[in-house]
């Protein structure tokens, strides 16, 4: 396959342990020296961020909202009345990732789609655990609400969230559960941008999570990992809960309904899958990891009442990501309650391509095609 051939060329063959990042980093916790995740966030800083210098025709500043540091882009062409707004999360599995990781991508948001755009810098696990993200995206969000249109010339009705892989889970999570509390107070966001997005950790047997398990750059052990990375840390159920031992034997049929592959377009199903064997419950795995069955760290898996009351959604998927039944089995789940959806699918696209939007040698240009995707969309609200 090209696409593995072209990243293999960059990071080195093997299997997900072979990658030399991830295994320096596995090295260096294992001899005590620093956490593993600490150094992959070392080494994405020094050598795959690179923040050059702003354009002209957009004006930056680094600011806090309620505590939560936040970037923020501000077209600076004239506009007649009010602009829209879009508040984005960071992927990076909740533990990596940061404002300046996806500079290169909002930047080419604000200006190609006149948006005015937020990042937001939540914090990150290990040291902050599930619901600390979630709360301060809830916090930068509603922070904003409140103030775009006094200090940001925004319409505050016109301001839609959204983020890629983990950010998108953010950002549908963050959706559900202002919906569930309908408070009145300030404009809910007119649209969700979910790309690639993470949406479940109750089935990693899907088709795309067999039929892409070792596709750089997520492979489907890694996923788990941060999953748990994000709910408590507790590595020993990791491969219980890739079996799918996690999930209560009453609660199987209900998720069946959401998350068969019958579900999802024959095309899904053309390189081939296997029924996983039915996994045997383990309660104390359960109890783990039972937070991650929840709709604020699984979104998929809400209820049709709450899902009902979100907003509009863009979803992008990729065919060689383990996340891609995740984004589409949303997509159904939206579509069977009348739900406005567009829908966007890079045949060639890979998970985490965004992060190369605009990198030089290392740019796909799949990449550009998923960013412009999300600016066409942006225009439209």
């Amino acid at each position: 396959m090209c696409l593995q051939q072209r990243w293999f060329s960059i990071c080195g063959p093997g299997p997900p342990s072979g990658r030399p990042t991830v295994s320096q980093g596995r090295i260096l916790h294992r001899l005590g020296i620093c956490h593993q995740v600490s150094f992959i966030r070392w080494f994405m800083a020094c050598f795959l961020t690179c923040l050059n210098p702003v354009p002209a025709d957009l004006r930056v500043k680094d600011l806090t909202f309620s505590e939560v540091p936040v970037r923020v882009y501000e077209p600076t062409a004239v506009c007649e009345g009010l602009r829209r707004a879009l508040v984005y999360f960071h992927g990076g599995g909740w533990v990596l990732g940061s404002i300046d990781s996806v500079d290169e991508v909002c930047r080419h948001i604000a200006m190609e789609s006149d948006t005015t755009v937020v990042s937001v810098g939540y914090r990150l696990a290990p040291e902050h655990r599930y619901p600390v993200q979630l709360d301060d995206c809830e916090t930068a969000t509603c922070h904003f609400l409140s103030v775009a249109e006094a200090e940001f010339s925004v319409d505050s009705r016109r301001v839609a969230v959204g983020g890629d892989s983990t950010g998108a889970n953010l950002a549908a999570a963050l959706c559900q559960r202002l919906a569930r509390r309908e408070d009145g107070h300030l404009p809910f966001p007119c649209a969700q941008v979910l790309i690639y997005p993470a949406l479940q950790m109750a089935d990693f047997n899907l088709p795309s999570y067999q039929q892409n398990h070792a596709v750089p750059i997520l492979f489907r052990g890694r996923m788990a990992f941060y999953f748990l990375q994000y709910l408590n840390g507790d590595m020993s159920v990791c491969q219980d809960v890739l079996e799918g031992n996690h999930v209560p034997t009453e609660l199987r049929p209900r998720y069946e309904t959401w998350l068969s592959p019958s579900n999802l377009p024959p095309e899904c199903l053309a390189r081939g899958f296997c029924e996983h064997p039915a996994p045997e419950y383990d309660g104390e795995v359960y109890h783990t990891i039972k937070a991650g069955l929840e709709p604020e760290v699984s979104p998929l898996l809400a209820d049709d009442s709450v899902i009902q009351k979100t907003p509009p959604a863009f979803i992008l998927t990729c065919e060689y990501d383990v996340l891609r039944d995740d984004g589409i089995l949303y997509k159904k789940r939206l579509l069977d309650l009348k739900k406005d959806v567009t829908w966007q699918h890079v045949t060639d696209g890979f998970h985490g391509m965004m992060n190369f939007f605009n990198q030089g040698w290392l740019t796909f240009p799949s990449a550009l095609q998923a960013v412009d995707s999300v600016v066409n969309y942006v225009k439209t609200l």
